[in-house]
């Protein structure tokens, strides 16, 4: 075992090695560019698997090859996620006491809008994410928000996931200094390193998508948020995009930070606009 997890690692790190001198995602810390670091991040995952449809990305590990495409495909027959998104449509309808709804707080009342989640917040000097604008209205109702990694949460994203699906990612970074921080500080985030296993997002998630560790296939990064929230067998029941940060942290034995955390908010906003033109295909299911 110990073997078998050393020759993991060192694949993991050749493989990193190889990328960094390989990728022209770096650039110059005075010279962030987001527009060129989507496209060298697309084309790196398209190059990768040639034989996968750029939109098949969005499903994660089931575009990795046809029998899990196959699994996917019997899944969406009768989705898992179901029970959510009929809860999260009440919900979403549902009067808040003050007689308001979700609806008063979105643009579109908040119909086909999750493409443009996350956005910079140009008043506020910081990116807000779709978890943290759902509970900001429910408090400017005068109701208590909700937790960013149960159920409630999951519903209410997933519901609007739905009425957005098919609609190409659209995140703006906006000719703004800071903006551009926030989505240099989650690439950064993406690619550091951390916790006792001395992972980093990409090592997983760019190196070996589709591998096996532990239990769990890997998905490639690109897209990986178009699907969210997704219903985990593992969990037997809906996470958000927080609870997926929040785990991957603890799986590689580093400490999580705090859900809506600035830089879990940043890594959002970065793995969001890299996926740009590809489909919503949220809510998701995986192994």
């Amino acid at each position: 075992m110990k073997a078998r997890s050393a020759l993991l690692l060192g694949s993991l790190s050749a493989a990193l090695v190889a990328f960094a001198l390989t990728s022209p995602r770096v650039v110059a810390a005075d010279k962030v560019d987001p527009v060129a670091d989507a496209k060298a991040f697309q084309n790196f995952f398209f190059q990768k698997f040639p034989d996968v449809k750029h939109e098949d990305f969005v499903n994660g590990p089931y575009s990795m090859n046809a029998d899990m495409k196959r699994q996917w495909q019997e899944k969406e027959e009768f989705p898992p996620y179901e029970f959510a998104l009929d809860a999260g449509k009440e919900m979403f309808a549902t009067p808040f006491k003050n007689g308001k709804t979700y609806a008063d707080c979105f643009p579109s009342g908040g119909i086909g809008i999750r493409q443009n989640y996350p956005y910079f917040d140009e008043k506020e000097g910081k990116v807000v994410t779709l978890e943290l604008a759902l509970n900001r209205c429910r408090e400017a109702n005068g109701e208590v928000p909700y937790s960013y990694v149960k159920d409630e949460m999951a519903s209410l994203t997933a519901y609007m996931a739905y009425t957005s699906r098919g609609k190409l990612m659209d995140i703006k970074i906006p000719d703004d200094p800071r903006a551009l921080a926030a989505f240099e500080n989650g690439k950064r985030y993406f690619y550091t390193r951390r916790g006792q296993m001395n992972f980093s997002c990409a090592s997983c998630h760019v190196q070996s998508p589709g591998e096996r560790i532990r239990a769990e296939i890997l998905a490639p990064a690109l897209g990986i948020l178009n699907a969210m929230p997704i219903y985990r067998s593992e969990w037997s029941g809906m996470g958000t995009t927080s609870r997926r940060f929040v785990t991957c942290n603890s799986q590689t034995r580093a400490v999580p930070l705090e859900p809506q955390a600035d830089e879990y908010r940043d890594v959002e906003y970065f793995l969001s606009y890299v996926a740009n033109g590809l489909p919503i295909s949220g809510p998701g299911a995986r192994p």
